[in-house]
């Protein structure tokens, strides 16, 4: 075997999986499988059978393996963040099946073919620890994205939503790669741990350094959404099929600050502090406006993407805090997200499967359907904070970071706007156990119950006993710190 192949194994085995799908997609004559249930539902069986191999097998790659001369690790951390991609794909996967047989006919392969490419993206991203793979992985993670938020090419809003994301994504590569560039002229080198070695040693004293950082994050601030490179978000979620937008609610995020950490905390921790302030600026303004703007929201998408700003504000000031705790619990408030998130979503396709997406479609949901009634305002309640739901740890333990850390205005100001996210969730609520409808009840499909399930058992194992994924991810932070 080449010398640490191994630590590779996972996003080989993707690519793997990737060329399966496209033989399979060519080969096997579906309509002949399935004559009386559409064509190529085997497909996405398929793909969510091979990322829950791929999910399983995590557990046992070896950990502290490096690959490629040392550009790519696959540590503990690097393994957590690869799980919570892979949950979010098996669950995207799930719950695209019955939206791709009916909305895409003749193009499922191509669906699942860019999810897969997409998540080879991201795992690989998870371990770069070298500036040239850090921006292919992200390129990698970024052009599927682009293509899946394109696929409803006939509706206009689809349309606009694709070409939003398209061309942010391409302007924030560009101002990452001239940030980028500033750090390898500086530094002379490609590979963050010797950057890492040299800031510690008092090298690299150079203006343009700090500048190339600031650019460096306003690039990764589009990947993730945050405030002010986020008018993306909204068009891009309301208008892309909602089964993608579940994905790319949570998985590209993840990550995201999978890089962010990587280049950042372990990389770049020697010049804390110069990036820590504009990223508790833009964290302050990413939290306030996601709030504030998912108050008037009557689509359900919408209020949702704002509501996801408003979270990644959150979440970048526990990243800049750049401590075990405050990382470990940025790491159990992710995968959090990824159960609560993508659950609310996939409701909403339910939901909103003829085309409507406000909050008129809503109406009476708990009396046409209890269990999708119950389950979307679990969600709801897992997004607001509201005990005993895994969202409600993610929040308390984050805020006792930032007191800890002494930043109890921070904590004041959170728990002032969690109150106000509660009073556009319970709009929600009111519209589906308070108002009425004669609607008829949405139908659910199977392989959608299950990905609603699963979300809901992630929502309420991780809120009622929280303490295994809390201490997993303190191991993937202290393994990355060294504490």
């Amino acid at each position: 075997m080449i010398p640490g192949l191994e630590a590779l194994a996972l996003p080989l085995l993707l690519v793997a999986l990737a060329v399966a799908v496209l033989a399979a997609d060519l080969v096997v004559p579906w309509r002949a499988i399935e004559p009386s249930g559409g064509e190529r539902r085997g497909l996405g069986a398929l793909v969510a059978a091979g990322l829950l191999g791929a999910l399983a097998a995590t557990w046992w790659l070896p950990a502290d393996v490096v690959a490629v001369g040392g550009a790519y690790i696959q540590d503990g951390f690097s393994l957590y963040m690869q799980r919570i991609v892979l949950a979010a794909g098996v669950l995207a996967t799930l719950g695209s099946i019955d939206h791709v047989d009916t909305r895409f006919p003749g193009r499922q392969g191509e669906y699942y073919l860019m999810l897969l490419s997409s998540l080879v993206g991201m795992t690989v991203l998870a371990g770069a620890r070298e500036l040239i793979l850090l921006v292919v992985a992200f390129e990698l993670m970024g052009i599927p994205l682009y293509v899946l938020a394109a696929m409803q090419k006939r509706q206009a809003a689809g349309v606009e939503g694709a070409l939003k994301l398209y061309l942010t994504g391409a302007a924030s590569s560009v101002v990452m790669l001239y940030g980028l560039s500033f750090i390898f002229g500086i530094t002379g080198t490609t590979s963050l741990t010797i950057i890492a070695q040299g800031l510690q040693a008092g090298a690299f004293q150079d203006p343009l350094l700090v500048l190339g950082l600031l650019l460096t994050l306003a690039g990764m601030g589009f990947k993730v959404g945050a405030v002010p490179f986020h008018m993306w978000v909204p068009d891009t979620y309301q208008g892309a099929p909602t089964p993608f937008v579940a994905f790319l609610s949570v998985a590209p995020k993840a990550a995201g600050f999978a890089a962010m950490i990587r280049l950042f905390v372990e990389g770049m921790g020697g010049m804390r502090d110069a990036w820590w302030p504009p990223v508790l600026v833009i964290g302050l303004a990413t939290m306030l406006v996601g709030n504030v703007f998912a108050i008037n929201q009557d689509n359900v998408k919408r209020l949702l993407a704002w509501s996801g700003i408003a979270h990644i504000g959150l979440l970048l000031i526990g990243f800049g805090l750049a401590t075990v705790e405050s990382l470990g619990i940025l790491l159990f408030y992710l995968a959090a997200y990824v159960f609560t998130n993508m659950g609310a979503f996939l409701v909403a396709e339910v939901v909103g499967r003829d085309g409507d997406d406000s909050l008129v479609a809503w109406r009476g949901l708990a009396r046409r359907h209890p269990g999708l009634g119950l389950a979307m305002l679990l969600f709801l309640l897992s997004l607001g904070g509201i005990p005993f739901a895994a969202g409600f740890w993610a929040k308390i333990l984050l805020f006792w970071s930032f007191w800890q850390a002494g930043m109890g205005f921070i904590v004041l100001l959170g728990a002032v706007l969690a109150v106000l996210a509660l009073f556009y969730y319970l709009r929600v609520g009111r519209s589906m156990f308070i108002d009425r409808s004669e609607a008829p009840a949405p139908k659910v499909g199977l392989p959608m119950s299950i990905a609603i399930g699963l979300c809901l058992a992630g929502v309420l194992g991780m809120g009622v006993y929280p303490r295994p994924f809390i201490e997993l991810a303190m191991a993937a932070a202290a393994g990355l710190l060294g504490g």
